[in-house]
């Protein structure tokens, strides 16, 4: 679909530099020719974290809204269009608003060396600045210690989910060099939550809070939280509560759902009652997250007997994570379209989902010139034991794979492959 914004975000993805180049300089100088507009936000929580930040973002939004309150969300990759990364009240910013933004920021930048992001983050902050809501939630776009997002002078929270390898390339090789640049988002007197973390990840993160003087607020032994029944339990100094599973599948939830509880009552006069916490829990909506699909096209190009997911997962532990939910579905033939991006790790990524897939056909990811090749990310697959092809299209694919007894079936490995699918799907 072209919307009147299309041409001008299609002139900023080509403004130099064309590479991705984490500094802050750029940013700073641009928000200073728009006067500051990350000084003049609503009340901020800000998140980062390399699995779980978003269904994080999206479990406390739905929790504060479930109270009444005006929630603003800046999110990313979107899934079909731009405007999805922008949600102004929760709902994602107006064609007009948005070309009327990208033109002003454009304009203040003056031709000056710039990344899409960066830019695009500026039009947000423009866009939040300018609306009242009565608090932001921002998510990081990579990293967070030179995240173009990390300008905030100081946020109410800082939340850190699961921390994982992925953009080793940008973030470091070791769990301690990543840790250390999420752990940029922690501002001084700023409570900072954190979910359990591995051993290395979690001895950076007390270290970080300890010189910046950032209080860490973590899992284990702030809060605790413990599936529990149909729903789980959760615990912390302000005393217990005994909430509704997420409305987002997937055991891995309840540890999203458990920091976004934890910050949700630590906010102060913001502090949502424990009715809008578990209305929120149940309410919540993350698209291309291990998302059952029912109709629309693509699922046309099924059969009736056959179930669609598309899982928008695409790093080893997103990989183990996917694994572990389709492993607790009832069983039946486990067919799976994959496409990844080169900079994946599409080994790690497969060998958690090995075991269970008994055919696999590989394709391009649609709009992306980083994408792994087809016919080489198909190599990899029956490395690990999976018989795989290559095909061309996801419909291409989806036709090969709806044979034989009815099947599970899933668009997975990329969110830009996910995105393409619920565009394709309608």
């Amino acid at each position: 679909m072209t919307t009147p914004t299309d041409p001008i975000l299609d002139r900023m993805s080509r403004l130099h530099p064309k590479a991705m180049d984490l500094s802050l300089g750029r940013m700073r100088r641009l928000l200073g020719a728009l006067d500051h507009p990350e000084r003049r936000l609503p009340p901020v929580v800000h998140i980062a974290g390399t699995n779980g930040k978003g269904s994080t973002l999206a479990l406390l939004s739905a929790m504060l809204e479930a109270a009444g309150y005006r929630v603003h969300r800046y999110v990313s990759p979107h899934l079909i269009r731009f405007n999805e990364r922008i949600l102004m009240a929760g709902q994602p910013i107006a064609d007009a608003t948005l070309e009327a933004l990208l033109v002003d920021v454009e304009r203040a930048n003056e031709d000056a060396p710039i990344t899409f992001f960066e830019i695009t983050t500026a039009a947000a902050f423009e866009a939040f600045a300018r609306s009242p809501a009565d608090i932001l939630l921002l998510e990081t776009g990579l990293g967070g210690r030179l995240d173009a997002t990390n300008v905030v002078p100081r946020p109410l929270l800082t939340l850190i989910s699961s921390i994982s390898f992925d953009h080793e390339a940008w973030l470091g090789s070791t769990l301690t060099a990543i840790a250390g640049e999420k752990a940029g988002i922690m501002r001084r007197a700023v409570p900072a939550l954190s979910v359990a973390q591995r051993p290395a990840a979690a001895v950076t993160l007390r270290q970080a809070s300890a010189r910046i003087g950032a209080p860490l607020v973590v899992e284990g032994r702030d809060w605790r939280v413990q599936p529990s029944g149909d729903g789980f339990f959760f615990a912390d100094a302000a005393g217990s509560l005994t909430l509704p599973a997420p409305s987002l599948v997937g055991a891995h939830q309840v540890e999203n759902a458990g920091l976004a509880t934890a910050a949700a009552r630590r906010l102060g006069k913001l502090a949502p009652p424990a009715k809008a916490i578990a209305a929120g829990l149940q309410r919540a909506s993350w698209p291309a997250r291990l998302q059952r699909v029912r109709e629309g096209r693509l699922v046309d190009l099924a059969r009736p007997e056959d179930e669609l997911w598309i899982d928008g997962s695409h790093n080893p532990d997103g990989g183990l994570m996917s694994a572990a939910f389709f492993r607790s579905l009832p069983p039946r033939p486990f067919r799976v379209v994959l496409g990844m991006l080169a900079s994946k790790d599409a080994r790690g990524y497969l060998g958690h989902l090995a075991p269970l897939v008994d055919r696999l056909i590989t394709v391009p990811v649609p709009g992306s010139d980083a994408g792994l090749p087809p016919p080489e990310l198909a190599s990899v697959a029956r490395s690990l034991g999976i018989e795989a092809t290559a095909a061309t299209t996801i419909d291409a694919a989806l036709s090969a794979l709806a044979a034989g007894p009815p099947a599970r079936l899933a668009i997975m490995g990329s969110l830009y492959l996910a995105g393409a699918a619920l565009a394709e799907n309608g």
